[in-house]
């Protein structure tokens, strides 16, 4: 695409929704560039060992059993962050991943491809609680001003509330016990629990049988055979294709290259619409400015083919970031862009800990008589959680058996639990690190063993954020150098929360309670570029014209401890309306 009128920095979780928003409803040609590979696509049938082709813009190009190749059901296959197909890096999988200077026990978890972090996210799509929006003095526009576009999102991304499987029987059996009431509303005021709101579509009145979708279902999972949704596939941080042969616009989960990417696409095919084209493999490495009426004016971005090396300078009327919380900032910086002091910083990440309840047999079959085990690996992978709004929440969670030993027993700042003393006045019974022989025990217990998230609320604080390594650059300059410590009121929250997580257990029946005690795992990241301090109320640069941020980066804080991707997106369609009311 030549002269775009806008160029988009980035097909994470956002920046298609952004594309879809201004080519749909503002008439705007768009071109999306993104860093990592792209799944699905027939120009890159080898995303990982070819450059195949150079751009895309036809939507016949996605391929759903192409994806179905391409993403196995096998964690390893996944989730390795060095090879695995959801890593942070360049597509050539010869080459190493992208670095970044973390200086603490921590992780960042990432994945760089059209699609972003929602390819490996497990669909959760609760709103923000109103409080972490209204009570911010530096967030520039109501919570109800969001509103409209929660619900144009939830209705693109098919959100709706989860099926329920024996794990959450289990939970709502604790947190009823334990004097939680149900909430019946999408925006939270109130402490409780509720089903969770997910992006993935269930099967409705289809199956390939015909016969409703229960236990005695013996039908083909397969699109071919005229099976709808997704409802008992716990893959969906592999990446999730199912159903099986889909075409990948109807894939069940609507991470965002099923979401948006195809109806930005569909634009092409319209002409009273904008046009989208999408290009994986370019790694945006400046933005070009030029000086304006005493201000600095956005005027196009300079890319980097990420297998040829050659570079290439596109010229825009708008340029949007969104690289998320990380490159967005890194991109700004390494373009020499001005600095007030918080560009990277005010960094937010959920302070998240796991709270692990082992049932025995009697308790599971007492609350679910039909089963005789939860099967944390059935159904989606979180369908219930709890809210707490000004403390944070958590959610119920099944993975697949590696993951869960990691998360359960092999992820902690404790130490080895055999050497940490257990907390007499604490409702847990063993906190740290799980190995060896007793590792193995535990999890000859997966099936009977459930596990609560915890999501902490976090404020931005210009201590922590992402700033240049002056150390270490690579072919895109200088490389990230991220620090995150929790403040002690996030320990507080987090510590109150862990205990709510234990007693739902209690309450339920477990017969034993660990808290692993994470270290920082920095997931779900926010507010790095956020509104109200580096860009103003309509997401534009204070400091640069024509410069937009539409990532996670832009919101205010932690939204409270929800899962950030709905707002992110909701937030990105916003500000698509308001570069369109601006200058076009």
């Amino acid at each position: 695409m030549r002269d775009p009128d806008v160029v988009v920095v980035g097909a994470g979780a956002d920046g298609p929704a952004a594309a879809w928003k201004l080519a749909e409803d503002h008439g705007l040609d768009v071109l999306v560039l993104e860093g990592g590979p792209w799944h699905g696509n027939e120009q890159w049938p080898e995303p990982h060992a070819d450059a195949g082709g150079t751009i895309s813009t036809d939507p016949d190009d996605l391929d759903g059993k192409l994806l179905d190749e391409q993403f196995t059901h096998r964690e390893a296959d996944a989730n390795d962050p060095t090879y695995g197909y959801l890593r942070v890096g360049p597509a050539d999988h010869s080459r190493a991943p992208w670095f970044r200077n973390l200086h603490q026990n921590a992780f960042i978890w990432q994945v760089g491809a059209v699609g972003g972090t929602s390819l490996h996210y497990f669909a959760n799509h609760p709103r923000g609680y109103p409080t972490a929006f209204n009570d911010q003095p530096h967030w520039p526009i109501d919570y109800e001003d969001l509103v409209p576009y929660y619900q144009l999102n939830e209705e693109l991304t098919s959100t709706q509330q989860a099926p329920m499987t024996g794990k959450e029987e289990v939970f709502i059996e604790g947190a009823t016990n334990a004097g939680y009431p149900l909430i019946e509303t999408s925006n939270v005021t109130e402490t409780g629990w509720r089903p969770q709101a997910n992006a993935v579509e269930v099967p409705g009145r289809q199956t390939s049988t015909g016969d409703p979708l229960d236990a005695d279902y013996d039908g083909s999972f397969s699109y071919d055979d005229g099976f709808r949704g997704d409802t008992l596939v716990g893959d969906h941080f592999q990446g999730s294709s199912t159903p099986v042969d889909a075409p990948v616009r109807e894939k069940a989960r609507k991470s965002s290259n099923v979401g948006y990417v195809p109806r930005a696409l569909d634009t092409n095919e319209d002409p009273s619409k904008g046009n989208v084209a999408l290009r994986p493999n370019a790694y945006v490495t400046d933005v070009e400015t030029v000086e304006g009426s005493g201000r600095l004016e956005a005027t196009g971005v300079t890319f980097r083919d990420s297998w040829s090396g050659r570079t290439q300078t596109v010229e825009a009327d708008v340029v949007v970031l969104a690289g998320g919380c990380i490159e967005t900032p890194r991109l700004w910086l390494n373009a020499g862009l001005p600095d007030d002091g918080w560009v990277g910083k005010g960094l937010t990440t959920h302070w998240f800990d796991w709270i692990v309840g082992v049932y025995d047999d009697e308790t599971i079959t007492e609350i679910n008589p039909e089963g005789e085990h939860m099967d944390p690996y059935v159904g989606q992978n979180s369908a219930v959680r709890f809210d707490k709004p000004g403390v944070g929440g958590m959610e119920d969670i099944g993975m697949s058996p590696g993951l869960v030993s990691y998360a359960d027993y092999l992820f902690s700042q404790a130490g080895y639990s055999f050497d940490t003393p257990v907390d007499p006045d604490e409702p847990w019974d063993t906190r740290g690190y799980v190995v060896g022989e007793e590792l193995k025990r535990r999890m000859s217990d997966y099936r009977q063993t459930k596990a609560l998230l915890v999501l902490t609320d976090d404020l931005p604080r210009q201590d922590n954020g992402v700033s240049l390594d002056t150390t270490f650059a690579d072919e895109h300059g200088a490389v990230p150098k991220v620090r995150w410590e929790p403040h002690p009121d996030d320990d507080a929250k987090r510590d109150e929360l862990s205990r709510i997580a234990a007693r739902i257990h209690r309450a339920a029946g477990a017969e034993h309670v660990h808290r692993c005690d994470w270290p920082p795992l920095l997931l779900h990241m926010q507010s790095s570029m956020r509104m109200g301090e580096v860009l103003d109320a309509s997401a534009e640069a204070k400091n640069v014209d024509r410069l937009f941020v539409a990532d996670h980066s832009a919101l205010a804080n932690g939204v409270g401890g929800p899962n950030p991707t709905n707002s992110g997106q909701a937030l990105a369609l916003r500000t698509a309306d308001r570069i369109a009311d601006r200058y076009f």
